[in-house]
């Protein structure tokens, strides 16, 4: 095994110098990527409705392409479940992420071709154990297997035709390769279980005594199948269960306010987080620098990037802007064109470039997810620096959050109120919140403007959560899975009193 494992790792390696030549030359990269996607799609419908063969620049392009969002092609992603092709792109399409981005009732089907499981998502799992093995010289990462929380998927039938719908993580999960499953546990029934409460106990049971080198899942979820295993084990630490363990990759949501506990269950194993940034829509970033909260913008996995700035977003007149020029510290949505037929769709997504070169970013936040109720805009990546101040002086612990404004007197003022799950409660709850506030403040020009005499904004109202509130509220709407994730932030109480119906 250690003869296998070096060789596994000094191939991995072998993949560093393309993405060192992404990053001296990101433009040349994108455009390259631009004309192939065109290219590949000018027998499409849509590539005949916009005429992509004769589309060889930027400019014509967004002139010629509008901005899409889910609705606008809802109805020919309908169609392609429903068995027509070589409508967004010319290989057949039978899979389909489904993915709400948050708790909402709409669903959203994401079409996945075999050229973005491919190039977009394996490259970007590879590449996430490219990047580990680079930065860690003596892994042995490849002596033991990888823990992957992944979703689960059903099948769509119309007529005779079949397709099929899932979480991102199953799609990719059933369709490696028959050797990537000797890589990783549990096996592949377990793993794609549709029943959460069975599915994280089975994965519990049969991975315990495996030899689990990596781990990778939304922390949320894997913060659940890591405290099952501690109960199954009894007082025994992880570096026990898993002497081996050295890394773990994650992402789809802020790892911010689960660090903690994970320093805590793992900190006796030498492991290394990085992050990871794989929607439904494509794999974007990763982590590629140790100790980071940034990740590197992906620029060859079949996607061609714009980008809007916040400030101009929901404005009837605004453009899109390529790579090259954005700016750092600034706020820009995410406008992407892929390999899978999604011509200029907006994810939602929010990013802040922290370096142009090569292209580092963080994310920020959701376009539709944020509080504005009083012109503050509270955007999620404020609320989660706010809140890891403020558990860190007061010692307190978040398992999880919501955060919705009300009203007083007539709407004429009002405050936000944060509904929050403790794993640690702080000892003075009034003391939080002003920690909280002040935080924000210093975060948030905005916010401490509209603070400003209790005229506005008044203080934050902290409510604690019952334990396992929000678990039981997604449990009770059938939104169990890495792909359901609770809203943070929203300008209207729906969600939020969705929720405290269910406070005893």
């Amino acid at each position: 095994m250690p003869i296998i494992n070096s060789i596994a790792a000094w191939v991995m390696k072998k993949r560093i110098h393309q993405m060192e030549l992404f990053m001296k030359y990101p433009v040349d990269v994108q455009n390259e990527w631009l004309k192939r996607l065109l290219f590949q799609a000018q027998n499409t419908e849509w590539g005949k409705r916009y005429e992509f063969g004769s589309i060889n620049n930027f400019k014509t392009f967004i002139n010629r392409v509008p901005l899409q969002d889910y609705e606008s092609i809802k109805g020919d992603i309908e169609r392609i479940r429903k068995g027509e092709q070589n409508i967004l792109w010319p290989t057949e399409i039978k899979w389909f992420a489904k993915s709400s981005g948050t708790t909402g009732d709409k669903s959203k089907f994401i079409p996945v071709s075999i050229e973005s499981l491919e190039e977009c998502h394996y490259r970007g799992g590879k590449d996430m154990v490219t990047i580990h093995c680079n930065n860690r010289e003596d892994t042995l990462l490849f002596t033991g297997k990888n823990l992957a929380l992944g979703g689960s998927h059903d099948v769509f039938r119309f007529e005779d035709y079949e397709s099929y719908y899932g979480d991102v993580s199953a799609i990719i999960i059933q369709n490696l390769p028959l050797w990537a499953e000797f890589l990783r546990a549990p096996n592949l029934q377990i793993a794609l279980m549709n029943n959460w409460d069975d599915k994280l106990w089975k994965m519990a049971e049969t991975t315990m005594n495996e030899n689990v080198t990596s781990i990778a899942g939304v922390p949320s979820w894997l913060l659940l199948l890591l405290t099952k295993i501690k109960e199954l084990k009894g007082d025994i630490s992880f570096k026990d269960i898993w002497p081996n363990l050295e890394v773990y990759f994650h992402g789809g949501v802020s790892f911010t306010p689960y660090r903690f506990q994970f320093n805590q269950l793992l900190k006796e194993n030498n492991i290394s987080y990085l992050e990871t940034y794989n929607a439904s829509e494509g794999f974007f970033g990763l982590q590629d620098i140790n100790n980071s909260n940034e990740m590197l913008l992906m620029l060859d996995y079949g996607i061609y990037y714009e980008f809007i700035p916040i400030e101009e977003h929901g404005s009837s007149s605004f453009n899109t802007i390529e790579l090259q020029d954005v700016e750092l510290n600034k706020e820009y949505a995410m406008v992407i064109t892929t390999n899978a037929g999604l011509w200029r769709y907006q994810i939602g997504d929010t990013i802040r470039f922290t370096s142009v070169l090569p292209y580092r970013f963080t994310i920020s936040g959701r376009t539709k997810h944020f509080i504005n109720a009083f012109g503050e805009e509270l955007m999620i990546d404020n609320a989660e620096k706010a809140l890891s101040v403020a558990c860190e002086k007061t010692a307190a612990i978040i398992k999880e959050y919501t955060a919705a404004p009300f009203y007083f007197d007539g709407k004429s003022s009002g405050a936000h109120e944060w509904l929050i799950e403790f794993d640690k409660l702080p000892v003075d709850l009034n003391y939080f919140a002003e920690v909280l506030d002040n935080a924000l403040k210093a975060i948030n020009s905005d916010y401490e403007a509209k603070r400003y005499g209790n005229y506005i904004l008044k203080m934050p109202e902290i409510r604690v959560a019952n334990r396992n509130l929000f678990y039981e509220w997604l449990k009770s709407n059938n939104k169990l899975g890495g792909q359901y994730k609770i809203p943070r932030l929203s300008n209207n109480r729906d969600i939020i009193d969705q929720i405290k119906k269910n406070m005893t």
